[in-house]
């Protein structure tokens, strides 16, 4: 049954939940054009230079004038002015009640009092630089055939390949982006504390770049160009890999509380739905995890953009709210040195899905971060020092906003889509919410929760978020893989690098 969603009472427009044909009567409106599926129709007969509203806010100004039941698309609004970043107020307004989880506690892979958990058991081969990826990728197969059968209690290996260390500026302000994200990833709490680092041996991006002095031994780091050939050299690392398996093997899952858990939120592939059935579920899901002491990082600058002034308000302090505007104003002058703006973010495929511009993409993409306050704001790539609820200022990439939040410590992310992708990250599970049954439907052995029902009205956003909750929790214990992990369906490892490559 078709279906028109209007999120707000302030609303001009709603979303219709089916494809609707001309002449489609809804409520008290009928269609005066075919509307696809997610898209816009007018409420009401709007003027040229209208406001058009949806989720209470303003999405842009009409560009042509419009009758009430008319489609409202990309090619129609010109964007608001951006929210400015010089008085924005921070922890105003009533303290929030967040919902109480029924579960407190979860069964992880403890790394010592003040670490998070680990949600796998996993040995992770950090490169220095691209050039030895290949040989890593051999080591890592080997390792699977010869050595990990002989560890059960070691999930999986990955490497850590990318495409940094070489022909960059090393020096280079911004190189600072790339270098911690690679060192802090090495420190994820998935990977149990066993270091294991590939170079080349010329490399830009010297180990003392990434370790400590005392961490730079023979035990952690190995480089190719010291070993007379290939079968010595990988003769030497599965020495040292089997080392480090047997620390590992030796971890065993135990129960901890939720304080040890550190989640990322993320969304791509949205959808006009995203925003009323994903990620409001999503953001419940949060707010049981942060009531229950749990850690939630969600990111994604650009799709944050047009709310900032939403997210200080959420800020618990002038330090927090002070890092929000600083990350927020660089981002924008690195947006402009490559002369685009926000408006460069949507894609066809957002757009096909009923997302007509950024600023309606941003109101559906904040509220995966639930109602909780924001108790700290990171650069991407930074490591947390507070509990909580997280913004980490990385682009709003799928493939570099993951990197980047599994260098901050995540070990189980989230991630909402309306449209679909196949994304995985091998470093961390990734549990792939769908915002439509349909999606459900085609993606059947791909998509690990629906929250699709929502937008029938089988389902409220509290419902969906605890069975979501559930979820996290059972992924994060061990004891349900998602499809991309079961799949093997990893991404590769993009860091985030505004720097000059030379």
């Amino acid at each position: 049954m078709i279906r028109l969603i209007q999120i707000d009472p302030r609303d001009n427009v709603a979303i219709v939940t089916e494809n609707a044909p001309k002449g489609t009567k809804l409520e008290n409106l009928v269609l005066l054009q075919d509307i696809p599926q997610g898209h816009k129709v007018a409420l009401m007969k709007l003027q040229k230079g209208a406001k058009v509203i949806r989720y209470g806010v303003i999405l842009g100004f009409l560009l042509e004038d419009v009758e009430a039941g008319s489609w409202i698309n990309e090619k129609m609004l010109e964007l608001p002015e951006l929210p400015p970043l010089d008085s924005l107020s921070y922890a105003q307004g009533d303290k929030v009640v967040l919902p109480k989880p029924v579960m407190t506690t979860f069964e992880g892979f403890d790394n010592g009092p003040e670490a998070y958990a680990g949600t796998r058991n996993l040995l992770a081969i950090t490169t220095t630089v691209q050039c030895v990826s290949g040989v890593v990728d051999q080591l890592v197969s080997q390792i699977r055939s010869k050595l990990l059968p002989k560890y059960p209690n070691v999930d999986e290996v990955v490497a850590i390949n990318h495409a940094y260390g070489c022909g960059v500026a090393i020096n280079a302000p911004d190189a600072v982006i790339p270098i911690r994200s690679i060192r802090n990833i090495m420190r994820n709490p998935n990977f149990g504390g066993e270091i294991m680092v590939v170079g080349l041996g010329c490399e830009k991006l010297t180990v003392d770049m990434l370790l400590p002095p005392e961490e730079i031994n023979e035990e952690n780091v190995l480089m190719l160009q010291d070993y007379p050939g290939y079968a010595s050299m990988m003769e030497a690392l599965l020495t040292m890999a089997e080392t480090k398996l047997q620390a590992l093997n030796k971890r065993k899952r135990v129960t901890l509380p939720l304080s040890k858990l550190c989640i990322g939120m993320q969304c791509g592939g949205s959808d006009a739905f995203s925003g009323i059935t994903a990620n409001p579920s999503a953001g419940y899901a949060s707010d049981l995890l942060v009531s229950g002491g749990a850690t939630v990082m969600f990111s994604e600058v650009t799709e944050i953009r047009d709310g900032v002034h939403l997210l200080a308000l959420r800020c618990v302090d002038k330090e927090a709210r002070d890092k929000l505007v600083s990350e927020i104003a660089w981002y924008d002058a690195y947006l402009a040195k490559g002369e685009v703006d926000r408006s460069a973010n949507p894609t066809p495929g957002n757009k096909k899905g009923g997302l007509s511009n950024i600023v309606e993409k941003a109101m559906g993409s904040i509220v995966k971060s639930g109602r909780a306050p924001i108790v700290e704001v990171l650069g991407p790539g930074e490591r947390p020092t507070k509990k909580g609820l997280i913004f980490a200022a990385t682009p709003a990439s799928d493939i570099v906003c993951g990197p980047s939040q599994l260098a901050s410590g995540i070990t189980l992310q989230v991630f909402m889509t309306g449209r679909g992708t196949p994304y995985g990250l091998a470093e961390a599970p990734v549990i792939k919410v769908s915002s439509r049954n349909d999606m459900q439907k085609q993606w059947n052995d791909l998509i690990d929760f629906n929250a699709g029902g929502i937008a029938t009205g089988e389902e409220s956003v509290e419902e969906a978020g605890a069975r979501l909750f559930n979820l996290i929790l059972e992924v994060a214990s061990g004891r349900k893989k998602p499809y991309a992990e079961e799949f093997k369906l990893n991404n590769f490892l993009c860091f985030f690098n505004p720097a000059p490559i030379t």
